[in-house]
């Protein structure tokens, strides 16, 4: 833990910060700081005690007036913030050497390297390779290993995005009017425009009023972007084949190389394209805050229905009635293709908060 400057006020970086503020002028007194006034005789003489931390409180002159009881609690409230600072420092780097030593006491019982013995050649990756297709009905391995053999480790990292999205939310969120019950962000931003587009007169506002709200109402990260004609049509020829490439990812996850997470991904990025190009007003047309809620709250709560019931009727060796179809058709593999489409929604709508979120605030 870095420890705290005693000459910070006369360190280069507060020089600099200080020269940026306008407090001195370096071309006048090179690198040395102003003061603001010159101090003379006793009060120079005791400023300069302070300054180098070598004064203590019963060391000032006694014709200046303190009260001694509030110095010896500002002596004692010292004392105890650097006695904290201390224990703090010591506790970190004991909770440092703890997690060192952990890691390397875990790292010496690792099975050794080549073992035939060692967890990954044993009969697991096996039953996967062999009997994968006939318990999953999944073309694809590994499709069928994520979301019906290992599925409650993917609903616990589609927990992970959604719980994700839920605090960048609480975070950056600024489009929301308050409990006073102010104006959030976007009713000011749309009656300043509406004013701006009537054509206000200078003589019903000030020029600065006037001048401030046109830099708003041209700030492209609070308010809707400028139209970019080029970006536009070529949106409107890539967005649909990202969409529909999107999509065939994720229906043909169990079938071919791809599955909810690398589909929900493509999706993400195409309403992220289409948001740059059009803008928020043409997105929230069909894709809305609500929206959102609505079908990630439904992809979830699908995901956990679905997987609980067959981890159910697995457990207690019952026969679940989801048929795995025919390998290699579209409908087939019982539970996986479904389950692909709730992760892809997932993973979608997550990308397209977290950009929006970032952009301006809200969605």
């Amino acid at each position: 833990m870095s420890r705290r400057r005693d000459d910070y006020e006369n360190s280069w970086w507060r020089t600099f910060k200080n020269w940026v503020n306008g407090e001195i002028d370096l071309l006048a007194v090179g690198m040395e700081i102003q003061t603001p006034k010159e101090l003379t005789g006793k009060e120079n003489e005791i400023a300069k005690k302070w300054e180098s931390k070598k004064a203590l409180p019963w060391e000032k002159d006694k014709t200046e007036s303190w009260n001694p009881d509030k110095e010896e609690e500002n002596f004692q409230n010292m004392r105890g913030i650097r006695l904290f600072r201390r224990f703090y420092q010591v506790m970190s780097v004991i909770l440092c050497m703890s997690i060192i030593f952990v890691l390397l006491w875990t790292v010496a019982y690792l099975p050794a390297f080549g073992n035939a013995g060692n967890p990954d050649n044993n009969e697991v990756s096996a039953r996967y390779i062999e009997r994968g297709l006939q318990e999953t009905g999944a073309v694809n391995i590994v499709t069928g290993m994520i979301l019906d053999y290992r599925a409650f480790d993917t609903f616990g990292e589609s927990c992970v995005l959604f719980i994700a999205s839920c605090c960048v939310l609480a975070l950056l969120r600024i489009d929301v009017a308050d409990k006073k019950g102010h104006l959030s962000n976007n009713v000011i931003i749309e009656k300043n425009k509406k004013e701006l587009g009537k054509g206000t007169e200078p003589g019903n506002m000030s020029w600065g009023e006037l001048a401030k709200r046109r830099l708003e109402a041209s700030n492209d990260r609070l308010f809707e972007p400028k139209n970019d004609l080029i970006l536009q049509k070529c949106a409107c020829v890539l967005v649909p084949l990202i969409f529909v490439f999107g999509i065939y990812i994720v229906l043909n996850g169990h079938l071919s190389p791809g599955g909810g997470f690398s589909g929900g991904a493509v999706l993400g990025s195409g309403l992220i394209l289409y948001l740059n190009a059009f803008g928020f007003k043409k997105t929230e047309e069909f894709f809305t805050e609500k929206v959102y809620r609505r079908l990630t709250l439904l992809a979830l709560t699908f995901y956990c229905v679905a997987k609980s019931y067959s981890f159910f009727t697995g457990a207690n060796h019952l026969d679940s009635g989801i048929p795995l179809g025919t390998p290699g058709a579209i409908l087939s593999s019982g539970l996986i293709l479904p389950l692909n489409i709730c992760v892809g929604l997932v993973v979608a709508c997550t990308m397209y908060a977290f950009y929006a979120l970032f952009r301006k605030g809200g969605m």
